[in-house]
C-alpha cells in the first residue's frame, strides 16, 4: 500500500483545475457562451441598478419609484430582439448598411448641431415632440460599421498610407468635428479612441498615432476653455474635495458611495447617496451607487464581465479569417471597454467628469440599444466560427448529448 504525499495533493489539485480550465476554453463555443453569458449578467445587473439608483429621484419627479426602470425595461424590451436580429443578420447584409449607416449618422448629427437641444453643458440631444434622441450614441456603432467595411474591402492595399488614411481618416473626423460642435468632449473621445484604435488594428505607422495624440489633446484643452464648468471639473479633479460645494461635489459624493460600501455592499436599495446628494446617481454615476450598494464585490464583478466580452472578442477576432469580422469586432471591444474605463476612471475621481455613461448599465436608452445590437453583432461572429457553428449544428441533430462543446466533428464522408 503507498501513502499519498499531502504535499503534493494541492500541485496536483491545481494541475487539474488548470487543465480543466484550459479544456473549458479550448471548446468552440466558450466565446459564444462567455458573450452571451456575461451580456446577459450585465443586462441583468443594469436594471437592478437603475431601479435601486433611480427610486427615489423617479418619486419625486415622476410620483411614481418605479417610472424611470418602466422606461429602461421598455429599452431592453427593443434593444435585445435588436440583438438577437444583428446576430443572425448575414455579413453581406450588415456590409451593405455600412455607408446608409454612416450617412444617416452625419444627417443626424448636423441636424443635432442646428436644431439640438442642450443637456448639462452638451448640445447633443435631438428632439421630435416628446421623444428624444442622442444620435452620438448611434454614431459610435456606424463609424465601426463603416471603417470596417472599408478597410475589409481594402485589406490587400493596406500597405499603403494613403489607402489607411482615405476615406476613414476624414470620414471620422467629420463625424467627431459634429459632436465637438455640440461641445459633447466625452463622446468625441471615445469616437478619437475608436478611429486609433481602427488606425492600429490595420498597421498605422507609429508616427501617425503620435500626430492624432497631439491633435487630442489640443483639441481637449480648447473644449476646456470653452466651458467654465467643464474647465472647473478638468482641473480639480484629482481633488474633488478641493472645489467640494462646486465642481468637486459630484466625484466627492461618488467617492463617499464607493468608500461605504466595504467589501460586500451596504444592499440593495440601502443606498444613502442616491437620496440627492449624488447628481446623474442612476445614469453617469450609477457604478458609485452600485459600489455602495454591493461593495467591491461587486464592482469587480461588473469590471470582470466587461474583460470578459473583451477577452471573448478577442478571441473570435484572433481566429477569424474574415478580415471585416476582424476589424468589427476590435472596434466593438475598444467602444465599450474604452467607454467603461472612462466611466469607472471618473467615478474614481481618477479622470474628469466628462459625461459618459457605463454600457448596459446606465440608465439611456440612446446608448443601452447601440450597445445591445453591437454585442448581438459580437455574439453573432462567434456563433458563426467553423467549429462553434458544427457544434450548434450538432445540438440540433437526434442523440446529441449535452451542450455538444466538445471538438467540432466534420461531416460524414460518403
Amino acid at each position: 500500500m503507498t501513502t499519498a504525499n499531502p504535499e503534493h495533493v494541492p500541485r496536483g489539485t491545481f494541475g487539474t483545475q488548470w487543465l480543466a480550465l484550459k479544456q473549458a476554453l479550448d471548446r468552440p463555443l466558450t466565446s459564444y457562451y462567455l458573450l452571451l453569458g456575461s451580456s446577459a449578467l450585465l443586462l441583468t445587473i443594469g436594471l437592478i441598478m437603475v431601479l435601486s439608483a433611480s427610486s427615489v429621484n423617479s418619486f419625486r419627479v415622476y410620483d411614481d419609484s418605479y417610472a424611470i426602470v418602466k422606461r429602461q425595461l421598455m429599452w431592453v424590451l427593443i434593444g435585445v430582439p435588436a440583438a438577437f436580429v444583428a446576430s443572425r443578420v448575414p455579413l453581406r447584409h450588415l456590409r451593405r448598411l455600412a455607408y446608409p449607416g454612416y450617412l444617416a449618422a452625419i444627417v443626424l448629427l448636423a441636424l443635432v448641431a442646428k436644431f439640438g437641444v442642450t443637456v448639462n453643458g452638451n448640445k447633443n440631444w435631438l428632439a421630435v415632440g416628446p421623444f428624444a434622441l442622442q444620435p452620438s450614441e448611434f454614431a459610435k456603432l456606424a463609424i465601426v460599421l463603416w471603417a470596417a467595411h472599408v478597410y475589409a474591402h481594402k485589406e490587400r492595399r493596406l500597405g499603403d498610407l494613403h489607402h489607411v488614411m482615405v476615406p476613414v481618416v476624414p470620414g471620422l473626423l467629420a463625424i467627431i468635428t459634429l459632436v465637438v460642435v455640440g461641445h459633447d468632449l466625452g463622446t468625441a473621445l471615445v469616437l478619437i479612441a475608436i478611429l486609433l484604435s481602427m488606425l492600429w488594428i490595420v498597421g498605422a505607422p507609429a508616427r501617425l498615432f503620435a500626430f492624432c495624440l497631439t491633435i487630442v489633446g489640443v483639441l481637449a484643452l480648447f473644449l476646456a476653455s470653452t466651458s467654465p464648468e467643464r474647465r472647473g471639473r478638468l482641473t480639480n479633479f484629482v481633488d474633488p474635495f478641493k472645489d467640494y460645494h462646486d465642481s468637486g461635489w459630484q466625484p466627492a459624493h461618488g467617492l463617499y458611495a464607493l468608500s461605504s460600501g466595504g467589501w460586500l455592499g451596504e444592499g440593495i436599495g440601502r443606498s444613502i447617496q442616491k437620496w440627492g446628494d449624488l447628481p446623474e446617481a442612476h445614469t453617469d454615476f450609477i457604478f458609485a451607487v452600485l459600489g455602495e450598494e454591493l461593495g467591491l464585490v461587486g464592482t469587480l464583478l461588473v469590471v470582470g464581465l466587461f474583460l470578459t466580452i473583451a477577452y471573448a472578442a478577442t478571441r473570435v477576432a484572433a481566429t477569424t479569417t474574415d478580415p471585416f469580422v476582424r476589424y468589427m469586432t476590435f472596434g466593438i471591444v475598444v467602444w465599450l471597454l474604452g467607454q467603461m474605463i472612462i466611466n469607472v476612471g471618473m467615478v474614481l475621481a481618477l479622470l474628469p467628469v466628462i459625461g459618459i455613461p457605463l454600457p448596459l448599465v446606465s440608465y439611456g436608452g440612446s446608448a443601452l440599444v447601440p450597445s445591445l445590437v453591437a454585442l448581438g453583432l459580437l455574439i453573432g461572429f462567434a456563433r458563426r466560427e467553423p467549429e462553434a457553428a458544427a457544434a450548434l449544428a450538432a445540438r440540433r441533430r437526434p442523440g446529441s448529448v449535452g451542450l455538444a462543446a466538445g471538438p467540432a466533428v466534420g461531416p460524414d464522408k460518403p
